[in-house]
């Protein structure tokens, strides 16, 4: 049985896309789970089709998680879909913060043989793609928590939501304000993999059987080897792609992650630090918010013999991009806005890189240089 996974946090254009595939892929069947329920201890479950709701339910929360209640009530859901033999496609309409890459995930590794996602679905309103990326208000904020520990932002909820996905289904619900060409360049610059198709074109059914790649999904966007945007600037939006191999002075770094956080509506990437030299990190900022992250070890930072170990696909990337000096260590970070002020972020993060001199201390002073990261990075629990 095709799945196809439809999310995002415009709530409009995602209904209009799942009535749109449910019209037009006879046989069809919707499942939504509302969360909004969860303070109550419960989440709703809809199963409708073309015709209306076919059944309504609740599923208890799942250790106080409301997406862990969702994914525990998914699979039993769709594998009865899928024994009753008659359902040609199963839309999985996500709530508005859930994001699409663990649904997925849910789906292929506990759906058996009985079911195959065919297609990840964001629905967009371009109108509001701006507004939504630049919000940096908390998901709790905004009435839109997932689980009472749910600290992600709209921002970067949102700029997820888009990445993975295979498709962009694009509404317009927002009449009042009609989206405008530097939307739709935002819209390309951010989400380079994604097919874009109108709601409205009739194209969204083809879409949802055309077949996803799961694991390909997942190494799209790991940050060792993330298909990043490409340098671009179109309509008053513009994406900087800055590479370096030099590390980062720490210190001077933490001083500029405000300036560099709020510079871009989104950036993205992966960087090392003098003082941590074998750690590959990750950057991800939206909303004036920004994540780093230990991603584990540099593959220059492991012995040979763990080489086998590795994803394939990340051991193409780092043959691909291989220093004779630094290996796979380098400075890869995306920025992607509206007015974006590309030269003065290139001499802010070079001035962030460590100096010749300082460079030339070696390896051994650059670890005695600030912690600073170390607070961010390692937290006492």
């Amino acid at each position: 049985m095709p799945v196809a996974i439809v999310g995002g946090l415009h709530s409009e254009a995602r209904r209009a896309a799942v009535d749109r595939l449910l019209r037009d892929v006879p046989g069809s069947v919707a499942l939504h789970h509302d969360l909004s329920t969860a303070v109550e201890g419960t989440v709703r479950r809809t199963v409708r089709d073309r015709d209306g709701v076919r059944d309504a339910g609740e599923a208890p929360l799942v250790n106080d998680c409301a997406c862990c209640a969702l994914r525990e009530d998914l699979v039993p859901e769709l594998e009865r879909l899928a024994d009753a033999g008659d359902c040609r496609l199963a839309v999985v309409e996500l709530w508005d913060s859930v994001e699409p890459k663990p649904m997925a995930e849910v789906v292929a590794v506990h759906g058996g043989t009985g079911m195959l996602v065919t297609a990840v679905f964001t629905a967009v309103d371009p109108a509001l793609v701006v507004p939504c990326l630049a919000c940096g208000d908390d998901l709790a904020e905004a009435g839109l928590a997932a689980a009472p520990g749910d600290q992600r932002t709209v921002g970067d909820t949102f700029a997820r939501q888009l990445e993975y996905a295979s498709v962009l289904a694009l509404a317009d619900t927002s009449p009042e304000e009609a989206a405008d060409p530097a939307d739709f360049a935002l819209l390309d610059q951010l989400t380079p993999a994604a097919r874009r198709i109108g709601v409205d074109s009739g194209g969204l059914a083809d879409a949802a059987l055309a077949g996803f790649d799961v694991e390909a999904a997942a190494a799209r966007l790991h940050p060792a080897c993330a298909l990043l945007p490409q340098t671009a600037d179109a309509d008053g939006v513009a994406t900087l792609v800055w590479q370096r191999r030099r590390p980062f002075h720490p210190g001077r770094l933490y001083a500029a992650l405000e300036d560099l956080t709020c510079a871009a509506a989104r950036s993205r990437g992966r960087f090392w630090l003098a003082d941590r030299p074998d750690t590959l990190l990750s950057w991800d900022a939206a909303g004036g918010a920004l994540c780093v992250e230990n991603a584990g070890p540099w593959l220059a930072a492991l012995p040979d013999a763990a080489w086998e170990l590795v994803d394939p696909a990340r051991r193409v990337a780092a043959a691909m991009d291989w220093h004779p000096e630094y290996g796979d260590r380098a400075q890869h970070l995306t920025f992607t806005s509206p007015g974006l002020d590309g030269e003065g972020l290139r001499v802010l993060l070079d001035a962030c890189l460590l100096t010749d001199a300082e460079y030339a201390a070696g390896p051994a002073a650059w670890r005695r240089l600030s912690p600073a990261f170390d607070e961010l990075l390692d937290p006492v629990l």
